[in-house]
């Protein structure tokens, strides 16, 4: 299993499930839903991506931090399938905060790491109060005997904070505290670009520590941005700008994902 973190700079391409069994927004075909995952995994590695995030965006609303089993069962079927079609390491985010699921399907299917939204703190999004569990967390690692990497979102988007803190605390906290593996910033909400001085502020709170934690930057990514973006961020995990016509629930346009490694 390949590390995320001992890539360079990589760019995970994100894989956005469609509505899974149980959601309702699912339209009775679990056949459709591997082959549109396999479509845009492909396309994804053929453009040039270095990983793949597999994510069930298409669930909402989203359950808080506990989702049903039958969504662990169908998204440990579909992480086990996308291994088949790709050769890059596999990360998984269980939407919106299952962290124990995420870590769960990764360990079970060999998939790299986890993207975990929350992972210290608290914070208030659409489906209500959200609390991190790094404590079990890195104990069911322990458990499992597994070496899944852990991502951490700093000030994750579509939330706010309960209160207000630095945000020195809040890398210190998911870095030193909550042995996250690395931390990801993010703009407000899905395809809405990072502002700098807040990217900026995540990596000077990192280099303080005088860590190697790598620093990802998780939304509003582009082809005209990345270049740009990579000069301070670690690495980048691209959704929108990599689908046809910049819609974050298109299918993956294999153009625009070379475009964008091309300028990297």
């Amino acid at each position: 299993m390949s590390s995320i973190t001992d890539f360079t700079q990589p760019v995970i391409g994100m894989v956005h499930l469609d509505a899974l069994p149980g959601s309702p927004g699912f339209n009775d075909n679990r056949s459709a839903i591997r082959d549109a995952m396999r479509r845009d995994a492909k396309r994804l590695v053929a453009g040039g991506v270095d990983a793949i995030l597999v994510e069930n965006f298409g669930n909402t609303p989203f359950h808080a931090d506990d989702v049903p089993k039958h969504t662990v069962a169908t998204m440990s079927a579909l992480v086990e399938d996308i291994q088949r079609v790709v050769d890059v390491p596999v990360g998984v985010n269980v939407l919106r905060n299952d962290a124990k699921a995420a870590l769960s399907i990764a360990a079970a299917t060999a998939a790299s790491f986890i993207r975990v939204n929350v992972h210290v703190g608290t914070r208030v999004t659409d489906q209500g109060i959200v609390t991190g569990h790094a404590a079990e967390t890195l104990r069911l690692r322990e458990h499992l005997r597994t070496d899944v990497e852990i991502l951490a979102d700093i000030s994750v988007k579509h939330s706010a904070p309960v209160a207000e803190r630095p945000l020195t605390e809040t890398v210190t906290d998911s870095i030193k505290r909550g042995h996250a593996d690395g931390i990801i910033a993010t703009g407000v909400e899905t395809g809405r670009e990072i502002d700098r001085d807040h990217l900026n502020a995540v990596v000077d709170a990192r280099d303080d520590l005088e860590t190697d934690i790598p620093v990802f930057v998780g939304s509003g990514v582009t082809r005209e941005t990345i270049a740009d973006i990579l000069e301070r961020a670690d690495g980048a995990i691209v959704g929108t700008d990599l689908k046809i016509d910049g819609e974050t629930t298109a299918p993956v346009d294999e153009d625009r994902v070379r475009e964008l490694i091309n300028v990297i």
